[in-house]
């Protein structure tokens, strides 16, 4: 049931409460977008945030963004919870390059690896999340196709799995809207079948800016809201509903359109002062403010409900390339007796 519907049979069944609208009002002045490291700059304007500490470092093509949340007003401020999230940006990721793909994979395994705390008999449950049916959400379900399963042959065939694997397990669970389930609900009962020592999520996710979307990798030790960057937050999937770690990883497909009306009127401003200095400051385009800014943008998007989401033309192929990056680094950080070109060969393409 696409949104434009569910919005519909909520209001004929009664189901859309005056807290409900008013809380979706007030994530609409908020910045869609799942990354940490852009709402940190969003909400700190160019500033240090108290309680936000972020390290950057470049290595080649490769910017590595570290950034920890250590309080609760910190938290608040930037809308993501307390954690640590690394950040991996690839402007060049876009170009297809196969061997900028595997020097990606390799950086975000090393990555990785900080963020895993198993023992040589942990287990490991991967949760592929989205739709396979819609192109820019299918990565989660993606990824599960091409990683290395080893739970069933410590099960089945123990005397045939070589030192240094780990059991590891993985699914995709769909949709609410294909299966009629809350994702959070099936991964709940999966989770508490299996008991794995770790669970880790994929999921595409929204971006706020054009220049990270096919162009980002994130990890992050606080779980993950699925819908929470497009505004279709559905139930959370961390340590507090599961009951275990949640490490989840993400790449951004989609960008809010609103977000690109409005950067597109920053920058005919910009360009307007630059031909004729003094133009914009003796006329009311001068005088917009931030909210009538974002008013005008609602006014223009209200057919589509203020919730188009775009993503770039291309993003069938980079999705499926991505998959492939996301899936080796897996191999190679979840299995600790193999090399990273053994898991080039163990990666199902």
């Amino acid at each position: 049931m696409n949104n434009r519907r569910h919005r519909w049979f909520e209001h004929k069944n009664g189901m859309t409460t005056h807290s409900g609208r008013k809380a979706e009002e007030s994530n609409r002045s908020r910045p869609r977008t799942d990354l940490a490291v852009e709402a940190n700059a969003f909400f700190g304007g160019g500033n240090p945030i108290p309680g936000v500490h972020l390290d950057s470092e470049a290595r080649g093509p490769i910017t590595i963004s570290r950034m920890t949340v250590e309080t609760i007003a910190a938290a608040k401020r930037i809308g993501k919870s307390i954690g640590h999230y690394t950040t991996l940006e690839v402007p060049e990721l876009r170009r297809r390059d196969p061997d900028l793909q595997e020097e990606v994979a390799q950086t975000f395994a090393e990555e990785l690896k900080q963020f895993l705390r198993l023992k040589e008999n942990s287990t490991v449950l991967v949760v592929g999340l989205g739709n396979w049916n819609v192109t820019p959400d299918s990565l989660g379900p993606l990824v599960v196709e091409k990683l290395l399963v080893t739970r069933h042959l410590f099960s089945l065939m123990p005397e045939a799995v070589q030192d240094g694997f780990r059991s590891v397990s993985a699914f995709a669970p769909g949709v609410l809207g294909l299966t009629g389930i809350e994702t959070g609900e099936v991964v709940s009962g999966v989770v508490d079948r299996l008991k794995p020592d770790l669970v880790i999520a994929i999921d595409a996710l929204a971006a706020r800016s054009l220049e990270r979307v096919n162009a980002t990798v994130q990890v992050a030790d606080t779980g993950i809201q699925p819908g929470g960057g497009v505004g279709n937050h559905r139930k959370a999937i961390n340590r507090e509903t599961l009951g275990v770690d949640v490490l989840a990883i993400g790449v951004p497909t989609v960008v809010d359109a609103a977000t690109i009306a409005s950067d597109a009127m920053d920058l005919l401003l910009k360009e307007l002062d630059a031909k004729r200095p003094g133009l914009t400051a003796n006329s009311s385009l001068h005088e917009l403010l931030p909210d009538e800014k974002k008013n005008l943008i609602t006014k223009v998007l209200q057919p589509l409900d203020n919730n188009l989401m775009v993503t770039p033309k291309e993003v069938d192929e980079f999705v499926d390339d991505v998959a492939y990056v996301l899936a080796l680094a897996l191999n190679a950080a979840l299995h600790p007796g193999i090399s990273f070109e053994d898991a080039k060969e163990l990666t199902r393409g």
